[in-house]
């Protein structure tokens, strides 16, 4: 009797540690650690976007940069109606608007739509004064050359005007026509009513660049 045996083969050395075992792929584990990275970078990514669009949409315009348009002739010939302006909002929370600047303010208070955009004339703690169609600043004639009409209409500045601290005289460079710091409706403008200092045109284009 014959008993066929089906030989197994192995190749290599045999002993007991011939056999070795491979830990088998956990798929299921990568896949869920594959989507809890996807779904951090996506939140990553929302997150980045929404505080993107919020400076865009409520800092830069309130705090840094602000888009406006003039409307009227009151600046010309320095600011044209229509023309586009950037106005950047920080110096003046600095004390650091100059003479002669162009600022953006708010006549009644920034509870009311209106603004204005004039030149600064005079500065906190000085006395201004309009005599014989001249700006005095501290007794003393200011030296200008933003408006070539002489004033006809010195208004509340025909008589001395002190400023005090957190004060700026205003005027438009077409002075004949302007509405400003000499009306009495206006007044001296106060600081925490400016809304910023203008700093550039960028319409039309062909005076696309910085404003003096």
């Amino acid at each position: 009797m014959s008993t066929d045996f089906k030989e197994t083969k192995i190749q290599g050395p045999t002993n007991e540690n011939q056999y070795e075992y491979e830990e088998p792929y956990d798929a299921v584990n990568t896949e869920t650690k594959n989507s809890k990275s996807n779904i951090k970078g996506f939140l990553s990514d929302l997150i980045f976007y929404a505080v993107l669009i919020f400076v865009c949409i409520y800092i830069l315009p309130n705090y840094v940069i602000q888009r406006t348009i003039v409307e009227g002739s009151s600046m010309a010939e320095t600011l044209q109606d229509g023309e586009h302006l950037y106005v950047e909002k920080i110096s003046y929370r600095f004390n650091a608007i100059d003479r002669f600047d162009i600022i953006v303010f708010y006549p009644y208070g920034r509870d009311h739509d209106d603004y204005y955009v004039k030149r600064v004339i005079g500065l906190p703690g000085e006395t201004v004064q309009i005599i014989d169609g001249k700006i005095y600043i501290n007794g003393e004639i200011l030296e200008e050359d933003y408006s070539k009409d002489e004033i006809r209409d010195a208004g509340r500045a025909a008589q001395p005007i002190h400023l005090a601290e957190d004060e700026y005289f205003v005027m438009g460079d077409n002075r004949n026509i302007s509405k400003d710091s000499r009306d009495g409706d206006i007044g001296n403008v106060k600081k925490k009513n400016i809304g910023g200092r203008v700093i550039f045109r960028i319409l039309p284009f062909s005076k696309f660049g910085t404003i003096d």
